[in-house]
C-alpha cells in the first residue's frame, strides 16, 4: 500500500540566520509548521533579555551551561537538560560556562511573539 507524503520542507540554516553568528530564528508560520524556535549559539556571558511570551516556551540545552531566570527562580541546567516556563512570565537565559553554550528555545506558537522587559 502506498501512502501519498505530504510536503516537507528542509530549511537550510542560512535562510533562518540570526545576524552573523551561528543564532537561527525559526517561525513555523512560514514553513507550515504550528511551532517556533530559536537555535542558541552563546559564548560565555552571553545570553538573552529578559521577556516574555503569550505562551509557554520549552528550551533544551544542547551544550554547555546555562541559568535560567524564570519569574524569581534560577534554574542551572547543563547538557541534556529541558527546561520549561510558563506563559507571561519573564525570562531569560545566560551562558554561565566556560565554553559555548548551544540550546533550543521552542516556542508553542506559529509565529514568535515577544516582549522585552528591560
Amino acid at each position: 500500500m502506498s501512502t501519498i507524503a505530504p510536503d516537507v520542507t528542509v530549511i537550510a540554516p542560512e535562510e533562518i540566520r540570526l545576524g552573523t553568528g551561528n543564532g537561527r530564528r525559526f517561525e513555523g508560520a512560514e514553513h507550515g509548521a504550528g511551532v517556533s524556535y530559536f537555535y542558541v549559539d552563546n559564548q560565555p556571558g552571553q545570553g538573552s533579555l529578559l521577556h516574555w511570551h503569550p505562551y509557554p516556551e520549552t528550551w533544551v540545552v544542547l551544550e554547555g551551561d546555562a541559568a535560567f531566570t524564570v519569574g524569581d527562580r534560577t534554574i542551572a541546567a547543563t547538557a541534556g537538560d529541558t527546561v520549561t516556563g510558563p506563559a507571561f512570565v519573564p525570562h531569560r537565559f545566560e551562558n554561565v560556562g566556560s565554553g559555548t553554550m548551544r540550546l533550543i528555545g521552542i516556542h508553542a506558537s506559529a509565529v514568535i511573539i515577544q516582549t522585552v522587559v528591560e
